[in-house]
């Protein structure tokens, strides 16, 4: 049995099985409970393979010398690709204009924060309460002692 403390490790071609059949079509949650793993690892997976093909789908620790040749474009014949791997989708213009809408909209809220709070900060001081023996002001009761 395992310790509950130590993470479970998954090799780069369980990784990339999964990732096929993800890439197949097949259910998510139904795929992630028969393999034992989070879905969302499956999905961190499918993401960190978009961004940088079989290499990014490296284990746990220090990447071994043909994983860093590779990164750094050298001898890619160490790291055979798998048969079943699926081909690393390149960014669509659609994906990258909802990023950067989405990065507006970040950009616009925060702005909307700030202008309200210099609003509250530079209010004028006519809103504020009359002193107590001008007109209007709040009149004086009386003390609770007799």
């Amino acid at each position: 049995m395992t310790d509950a403390r130590e993470p479970r490790r998954f090799s780069r071609e369980f990784k990339l099985a999964a990732l096929s059949r993800m890439a197949a079509g097949e259910n998510v949650s139904a795929l992630a409970r028969e393999l034992g793993v989070r879905r969302k690892y499956l999905y961190q997976w499918r993401d960190r393979f978009r961004a940088g093909g079989a290499v990014a789908l490296r284990s746990r620790g220090r990447p071994r010398k043909s994983e860093v040749l590779a990164m750094r474009g050298g001898d890619e014949e160490l790291l055979p690709p798998p048969a079943e791997m699926p081909s690393p989708a390149p960014p669509d213009e659609l994906a990258l204009a909802h990023r950067r809408i989405a990065g507006l909209e970040r950009k616009i809220g925060q702005q909307a924060l700030e202008l309200d709070f210099f609003r509250q900060a530079l209010r004028p001081a006519g809103d504020e309460r009359p002193p107590r023996g001008a007109p209007g002001g709040t009149a004086s009761t009386r003390s609770s002692r007799r």
